[in-house]
């Protein structure tokens, strides 16, 4: 069995991330609005209806402003740890809330969804593996170093989200302030395109097909030059520059190069005829 993958919004304006296979699906955020979310969705031929849950990163706003609508409007359960609830002041039923820890798999059909701690200024963050039989996908993203854990997680991974938040000489040059430049690169913060691009040349399996860099930031950073930049060294990964004004394409995650293309194009034709299959 394989995954589906696509970025619905990446950025400080709003984070959402669909992980599915042929039966159900999960999203890991969602930040932006309900109605974007299905405005979205329906353009990729993407149906709710197979969406199962929503996995909680973190409590800042552009990872969790559209929980509660679409919580509500879908019955979906919320996996959030209690401090993140908290500190998130989410108002979910309570029959929606349900507590996750780190390290521990948790089954949504054929999906097997495995948090594990990052660093980042939050109160209790986590990133996510999804896995589907032997198809890994990850979500790395808001996350201050690349850690052990990071490592670990990444090195298993056919496709992963990762941050690039920022290139040091535009973060140098920008205008910000000292105090949002040292909390960005201050191990807490975000990952630089440096740092992500070092995980990636030094820790991607050989068995990876798709990297979606994302979270990247709209002052410090410049989506060509992301490209350019993991281009240069994707030696056969299909790098993506997610967006934070709209949604990416939906990427078929498998074993053959022969069968993503056949999914792909299965996939834009259902998309030209409006069927919502996935």
């Amino acid at each position: 069995m394989s995954l589906f993958i696509a970025s619905l919004n990446s950025g400080s304006n709003g984070n959402c991330y669909y992980v599915g296979n042929e039966q159900e699906a999960v999203l890991i955020d969602a930040g932006i609005s309900c109605r974007e979310t299905e405005k979205r969705m329906l353009r990729l031929g993407l149906s709710m209806q197979k969406v199962k849950a929503i996995f909680v990163s973190h409590e800042h706003s552009d990872h969790i402003n559209g929980i509660p609508v679409i919580a509500k409007k879908y019955r979906l359960p919320v996996y959030i740890t209690p401090p993140t609830l908290q500190r998130g002041g989410l108002r979910l039923d309570n029959e929606l809330v349900i507590s996750f820890g780190a390290f521990e798999t948790v089954i949504i059909g054929g999906l097997h969804v495995t948090a594990f701690p990052k660093q980042h200024d939050a109160s209790n963050p986590h990133s996510f593996l999804i896995t589907c039989r032997d198809i890994k996908v990850g979500v790395f993203t808001d996350i201050g170093i690349v850690c052990e854990n990071l490592i670990h997680h990444f090195s298993q991974c056919h496709a992963a989200f990762l941050e690039a938040n920022y290139d040091d000489e535009m973060l140098d040059k920008g205008g910000y302030p000292y105090h949002l430049k040292r909390r960005i690169r201050g191990g807490h913060g975000h990952l630089s395109n440096k740092q992500a691009l070092e995980l990636f040349t030094t820790h991607k399996p050989v068995f990876m097909t798709h990297l979606l860099l994302s979270h990247l930031s709209k002052n410090n950073n410049d989506p060509q030059l992301v490209q350019e930049l993991f281009d240069s060294c994707a030696d056969g990964v299909n790098i993506i520059v997610a967006s934070r004004y709209a949604e990416t394409e939906v990427y078929y995650i498998g074993h053959t190069a022969a069968a993503s293309s056949a999914t792909q194009s299965r996939v834009v034709e259902f998309k030209s005829q409006q069927i919502s299959l996935f």
